[in-house]
């Protein structure tokens, strides 16, 4: 795993910080989780990331269809929201895989929508952050309100698909070394 930026600085556990939560599958090492919590503007506060996961012929005939959710909400997900010294008002991720980490933690979880997904969706359980929309599990208007008061701390121009890929470049650049 790898630390933080700013750990001294941080004083207790809760804060006004929001995590994002990815993984990235390398065909040459396998399965990277990375995690990242950022403060109302997007500057990183923590970041994470697990070693290369290589999931074996065995592991998938014994969990099957479970598989993905196992790998990305138990091993990935909740790993890195356990390890984190900071606890976010909410954690976004952009994999529905990544949603199953949520049974492992008391922090919410929403989906960050793509730009395919959002000009198709109109749903209960939706929320719209800046130019994206946010799919909470639930579908009912009193947890898109708590979400909402939850992540109103964000900068309004923040844009909560942009760290997904810095998540990556760092995922990636972790490789070459």
């Amino acid at each position: 795993m790898v630390g933080s930026p700013s750990a001294s600085s941080v004083s207790s556990r809760e804060t006004c910080a929001a995590g994002f939560l990815t993984a990235v599958d390398s065909p040459s090492h396998g399965i990277f989780g990375g995690y990242l919590l950022v403060d109302t503007v997007g500057r990183p506060l923590e970041f994470y990331c697990t070693a290369p996961i290589r999931v074996s012929r065995a592991q998938q005939i014994l969990y099957g269809h479970t598989l993905e959710s196992h790998l990305h909400g138990k091993q990935i997900g909740a790993t890195l929201i356990e390890e984190s010294s900071l606890e976010p008002r909410v954690v976004l991720t952009d994999l529905p895989a990544m949603l199953h980490a949520g049974i492992h933690t008391s922090v919410p979880l929403g989906l960050v929508k793509t730009n395919e997904e959002e000009s198709s969706s109109c749903e209960l359980g939706m929320l719209r952050i800046g130019s994206r929309s946010v799919r909470f599990d639930g579908n009912n208007e009193s947890l898109v309100s708590l979400m909402r008061e939850r992540l109103s701390f964000l900068d309004p121009q923040f844009d909560v698909a942009e760290p997904f890929e810095r998540i990556r470049a760092a995922i990636e650049e972790a490789q070459k070394r």
